[in-house]
């Protein structure tokens, strides 16, 4: 049966602004899909580290990353990463992930590769489901430039790095919060500076600062945004089913 999303929510932005949560509810919430392209892009670095290879080195991740089996699951519940055959959600949120993945995203055959089995994956999900939340840094620019809510999230880099932080201790990894914000400042300046699909927002994506918000405080704007254009079936029974 068909959810209540109708088509495509694209969710963009920098870490720690709760997009990936926001992301996950929201979808929940809708009875859609979920897609975390960042995670894609992370299963492919960690399978570049495990191999030895310099992150930087771009020629060599290009001629490497074809070979790399990567999945994700969509179910918003179960959001899985697999490398091969291999749950990998906990390694690809290691520190030496967060440190080379910018590194990786960047290199425009990785990107080609993951842009065009993100979008094999929201057909997919739009056929099956009906519906789907997809979250990253190019998907209202570059991934799914015709979808009909494009959602850009922005917080202040301090708040940022608290969150990231938090997120960090609870997952049983520490992290100052002065090296969280030494991290959020770099991966967002790396990602909104390179050449192919830098992060930004799409010229008609609706920017939303989430400092002063709760998560469930935004699952409900983003709702109410997706309802006004029209997105939504009878069946959505609010944001806090």
């Amino acid at each position: 049966m068909a959810g209540a999303l109708h088509g495509v929510v694209a969710l963009d932005g920098p870490s720690g602004t709760g997009k990936t949560t926001v992301a996950r509810k929201l979808a929940a919430a809708l009875g859609a899909g979920y897609l975390d392209t960042g995670a894609m892009y992370r299963v492919v670095t960690l399978a570049v580290l495990r191999e030895g290879i310099d992150p930087d080195d771009s020629v060599a991740v290009a001629a490497f990353a074809g070979h790399v089996e990567v999945g994700v699951g969509t179910d918003p519940a179960r959001p899985r990463a697999r490398l091969g055959g291999e749950d990998v959600g906990e390694q690809i949120r290691a520190e030496r992930v967060n440190g080379a993945v910018s590194a990786v995203s960047a290199v425009p055959a990785v990107r080609e590769l993951l842009v065009t089995g993100q979008r094999e994956i929201i057909a997919s999900v739009l056929r099956s489901v009906g519906g789907i939340v997809v979250d990253g840094r190019d998907i209202g620019t570059v991934v799914a430039p015709d979808a009909p809510l494009k959602v850009y999230l922005t917080a202040s880099a301090e708040v940022r790095a608290a969150r990231r932080s938090a997120q960090d201790s609870a997952a049983g990894r520490t992290l100052t919060a002065e090296q969280a914000l030494a991290s959020v400042d770099r991966r967002d300046t790396l990602d909104s500076t390179r050449k192919t699909s830098p992060m930004r927002p799409a010229e008609d994506a609706v920017v939303f600062d989430t400092t002063e918000l709760t998560i469930d405080q935004v699952i409900v704007a983003l709702s109410e945004l997706a309802s006004q254009r029209g997105l939504l079936g009878d069946e959505y029974a609010g944001a806090s089913r």
